[in-house]
C-alpha cells in the first residue's frame, strides 16, 4: 500500500508526534508499504506566536495542493490540525479524496493556558476538523471517552510503542555521580508539561531533567541543585533511564506520554498524576503509583521492582501500532 503523511509536526522537532510517525514509517517500509510524508519543511514557515521555538507553515494552499495532486496514494492520513492539516482537509473534500486522522494534542487546553482562548472554541474548530474523516485514531480510552463527550465521532483507539533495542533493562550506568536516590524527568521543558511540579518537590537524592525547551534558562537558574543534561536520545537517553530509580510525570495535559512507555521498558517505575495519559498507561500498582501527591507517588515508587516495570514495558511495541494503524486505513480505502 502507499500510504501518504501530511503532518505539521516533523523532523527536526521532538515529540510525542513525531516519534510515533518515525517509528511507524519504519515499521510499515519493514512490511514493504511505501509510505511518504509532506511536512513542514516542504513550505516557508514562521515561529509560533506563543510558543516561538516551534515553526508553522504558511503560504500552504496553494503548494501543498500540488503536492497531493501529483501523489500517487493509495490511502491518505491527515496527522494534525494546523495550518498544513487543514490545507489538506480542504483538498480532500474538495477532491472527494477519503482520509483518516488522529488526535494528538490537547489544543484546547494549552491555548486557553497560553492566550485565554476559549476551550469551547478550540473543540468546536476540531471536532469540525475531525468529523470529515473517515476514522479519528485518539491515543488512549480516557481521549476517545472525552472526546465522544463532546461530540467527536468515529473515533479509533490507537496506542503507542516502545523502541526495545535501545529501551531496555542493563547495568545501572552511573553517567552522574550524584546522590541517590535518583529522579528523573524527560520532556520538553515548558510550561504545559508541569515540570516545575516536579522541580518544586521535597525529595531525596536528586532530581535530574533531561530536554530542552523555553523555560530552561529561568528554571536552571531557580533550580541550580538539579542536575540539568539536556536533550539526549538513543543510547544516550536509554543511559539515563538506566541510571535512574523513579521516573516522574508531571504532566497533566498529555494525551499519551511516550516516554512513559520508554522509561518503564528501561525498568523505571512511574509516579504521576492520576490522569488522561498516565490513567491509561499505567494500569498496574506494580509499575507506577498515580496519585495527586506526587511527592508520595515518587517515594511510593522507590519500593516497586525494576523487572516488574520492564516486564509491562514490553508489552507495547511499534508493531502492533502500524498494525492497527494499516487495518484503519485498509478500512478507509475499502470504502471509497
Amino acid at each position: 500500500m502507499r500510504i501518504l503523511l501530511v503532518t505539521d509536526a516533523w523532523l527536526p522537532q521532538i515529540n510525542g508526534v513525531v516519534t510515533t510517525f518515525r517509528h511507524l514509517r519504519e515499521e510499515l517500509e519493514k512490511r514493504g508499504h511505501e509510505f511518504h510524508v509532506i511536512h513542514p519543511g516542504h513550505f516557508p514557515s514562521v515561529a509560533c506566536p506563543f510558543y516561538t521555538s516551534l515553526r508553522l507553515a504558511i503560504l500552504v494552499r496553494r503548494r501543498l495542493a500540488r503536492c497531493l495532486e501529483i501523489a500517487d496514494f493509495d490511502a491518505l492520513h491527515i496527522a494534525t490540525e494546523g495550518p498544513i492539516g487543514w490545507a489538506a482537509r480542504k483538498w480532500s473534500l474538495t477532491h472527494k479524496v477519503h482520509f483518516t486522522s488522529s488526535y494528538h494534542t490537547q489544543f484546547p487546553q494549552y491555548l486557553k493556558r497560553y492566550c485565554g482562548f476559549p476551550q469551547s472554541l478550540s473543540y468546536c474548530l476540531l471536532r469540525r476538523f475531525h468529523a470529515a474523516a473517515r476514522e479519528t485514531l485518539v491515543p488512549t480510552l480516557s481521549v476517545k471517552n472525552e472526546l465522544q463527550s463532546r461530540g467527536f465521532s468515529h473515533l479509533n483507539v490507537w496506542t503507542r510503542g516502545v523502541d526495545h533495542t535501545v529501551f531496555c533493562p542493563g547495568r545501572k550506568t552511573e553517567f552522574l555521580d550524584v546522590p541517590g536516590p535518583k529522579f528523573l524527568y524527560c520532556g520538553r521543558v515548558a510550561k504545559e508539561k508541569g515540570i516545575e511540579k516536579f522541580l518544586e518537590l521535597e525529595l531525596p537524592g536528586t532530581k535530574v531533567v533531561v530536554g530542552d525547551g523555553p523555560m530552561l534558562p529561568v528554571l536552571k537558574r531557580r533550580f541550580p541543585e538539579v542536575v540539568w543534561s539536556g536533550f539526549q536520545q538513543g543510547q544516550q537517553l536509554a543511559s539515563r533511564y538506566r541510571s535512574a530509580n523513579v521516573f516522574v510525570f508531571p504532566s497533566e495535559t498529555d494525551t499519551f506520554g511516550v516516554v512513559m512507555l520508554e522509561a518503564l521498558a528501561s525498568g523505571l517505575p512511574v509516579a504521576a498524576f492520576p490522569v488522561t495519559g498516565p490513567r491509561d498507561v499505567i494500569t498496574s500498582k506494580d509499575v507506577g503509583v498515580l496519585n495527586w501527591d506526587l511527592r508520595a507517588a515518587c517515594l511510593q515508587c522507590l519500593n516497586l521492582k525494576s523487572s516488574d516495570a520492564a516486564a509491562f514495558g514490553r508489552q507495547f511495541t511499534w508493531g502492533q501500532v502500524a498494525e492497527l494503524f494499516l487495518r484503519t486505513v485498509s478500512k478507509s480505502q475499502a470504502a471509497k
